[in-house]
């Protein structure tokens, strides 16, 4: 399988930054890692390995990025403000210096969204923010209501990076267009923590006319590193 590492120092968040690819073709796709995690996430835990047929074929390539959530969300000991400045930065980092990456390496027109707990709120939340750029997600039992983070903090940029909030309230013909065209997936399971903010987004979603797969796992499924093995390889 073909791997690559690369480190540059991001103007937008002020440090060096890290990435790993997976993968020379097929449908790229930006991976996210669990709360405060690292880009080498995905592959410590055999998350790659699990869909190593997949990209070995040329189906898909991933580009595993970094986090910034222990200096934005998980960050107690700024401002709550503070704490969605450094996540919009991060945005930024991801829209204008990761996505070049992929574009220069991968020709493909299509490109997900992926991640996990925490990682799948980022995931659908970048791709419902930007869906003339991501044309899909996968989000494994991903939290989408992040007030508790905010400590009753709310502003513009708090509201529009939080879909159960902003998404219901979506109009424009020229997102609903682009959302209803895209492929979004939120698999969650029946004894995840996270389940009924899957369903609520998956509700809204719905409710606007936007094509999406909810799956609620059975068998005792919950949030954790074996069910989302079992993900992976069912959805990517």
């Amino acid at each position: 399988m073909k791997r690559e590492y690369h480190k540059w120092f991001s103007p937008r968040l002020g440090r060096d930054m890290e990435l790993l690819i997976f993968g020379h073709g097929g449908l790229p796709a930006v991976v996210f890692p669990t709360s405060c995690g690292r880009f080498f996430e995905f592959e410590d835990r055999g998350m790659v390995g699990a869909i190593a047929g997949e990209i070995e074929a040329g189906r898909v390539q991933l580009f595993c990025v970094d986090s910034v959530d222990s200096e934005s969300w998980y960050n107690r000991s700024v401002s709550a403000r503070w704490r969605i400045a450094r996540h919009m930065q991060y945005e930024d980092y991801v829209m204008h210096e990761v996505l070049p990456v992929v574009r220069t390496l991968n020709g493909n027109p299509l490109l997900g969204a992926v991640g996990c707990s925490f990682g799948g709120y980022h995931a659908a939340n970048i791709a419902l923010r930007h869906p003339d750029v991501f044309t899909g997600f996968l989000s494994m039992s991903g939290a989408f209501d992040l007030s508790n983070f905010l400590g009753g903090y709310h502003d513009q940029d708090c509201y529009f990076n939080q879909p159960t909030q902003f998404l219901p309230n979506v109009t424009d013909s020229w997102y609903l267009d682009r959302y209803r065209r895209n492929s979004y997936i939120l698999a969650t399971g029946e004894h995840d923590q996270c389940w009924n903010q899957n369903e609520r987004l998956g509700g809204i979603m719905r409710s606007k006319g936007i094509p999406v797969r909810l799956d609620v796992w059975g068998d005792r499924t919950g949030h954790d590193w074996p069910w989302w093995h079992k993900m992976i390889q069912t959805y990517l």
